[in-house]
């Protein structure tokens, strides 16, 4: 499985964006996948994830209400859409899935290259 992340970029406090995870190779209805973040100086953090096969979806508190994430299954693709980015949202944005999903952590069996978000104050 390969997975190659697209749509960083800058924008302002308040904007939106949204960031796509292209799925190459074989996902199963066990598998999950979803988006991590790294800001400067900072560790890696849980930011969104959703099953592959079913809708549920799963956000870390700093995100509900703002980020949305959604499956292009004719795409084999995973949309991040942010919303109301904030300067804390900041960071490098990965691409990640497991072969064994375990909501709503990601273990990170794939990982993709990370795509950078920088949001100006």
């Amino acid at each position: 499985v390969q997975l190659q992340a697209s749509g960083g970029g800058l924008v302002q406090t308040g904007d939106s964006l949204r960031i796509s995870c292209a799925v190459s190779g074989r996902l199963y209805s066990s598998s999950g996948i979803g988006w991590l973040r790294q800001a400067p100086g900072k560790e890696r953090e849980f930011v969104a994830s959703i099953r592959w096969n079913d809708p549920r979806t799963y956000y870390t508190d700093s995100v509900k209400g703002r980020f949305t994430i959604a499956k292009d299954n004719a795409k084999n693709t995973v949309i991040l859409q942010m919303n109301s980015l904030k300067p804390e949202d900041t960071a490098v944005y990965f691409c990640a899935a497991d072969r064994y999903f375990r909501a709503p952590h990601l273990q990170g069996d794939y990982w993709g290259q990370g795509t950078l978000v920088t949001v100006s104050s």
